[in-house]
């Protein structure tokens, strides 16, 4: 029996697995993330190119490990300022964060969005970028308020360059 006990005790401590050296797009440096992630032994990083043609167009990208969702990065375009919506985190007691036109920081994730058109009436739709991170399975909770306004401010840089919008439009 004692050799059975043995064979299933877990000696080792994991890690978090290998990553490359940046993800999302390019935007993060996973030395940023690795702080927040959960150990495990495999990685996996899937998104379609960072491209918001239309209204309500989103796009993601996921970091799983070990097939479990553990980090991502989510923008969508809206046509009118209203339609940012962010009251599904209020439970979560958010706390504002200077990133963005309006940031936003809570135990799991963090928003922010920017207008990169604004709306020349209530029948023409602007261009408002909203913009979300989401950590799940997090190893150490007490690092999130360190860890996701830094690369909140890095994803709404990166938007407003790759989108071609002005950075004075969103602040």
């Amino acid at each position: 029996m004692a050799g059975l006990l043995a064979g299933c005790s877990d000696g080792e401590r994991k890690a978090v697995p290998a990553l490359p050296k940046r993800i999302c797009w390019n935007v993060f440096a996973s030395s940023d993330v690795v702080p927040i992630l959960p150990a495990g032994d495999r990685a996996d990083v899937y998104h379609r190119p960072f491209a918001l043609v239309d209204d309500l167009d989103s796009v993601t990208c996921t970091l799983a490990i070990d097939g479990a969702p553990s980090f991502q990065a989510i923008a969508t375009r809206r046509g009118f300022e209203d339609q940012i919506d962010w009251s599904p985190m209020d439970e979560a007691d958010p706390q504002p964060i200077n990133v963005g036109k309006k940031g936003i920081i809570w135990d799991s994730g963090a928003a922010a969005y920017f207008v990169c058109e604004p709306s020349k009436g209530p029948n023409s739709p602007g261009k408002y970028i909203d913009l979300h991170i989401a950590a799940g399975n997090v190893s150490n909770e007490a690092k999130l308020p360190s860890v996701l306004p830094p690369l909140m401010k890095q994803f709404v840089a990166f938007a407003q360059r790759e989108l071609k919008c002005d950075a004075s439009s969103g602040d």
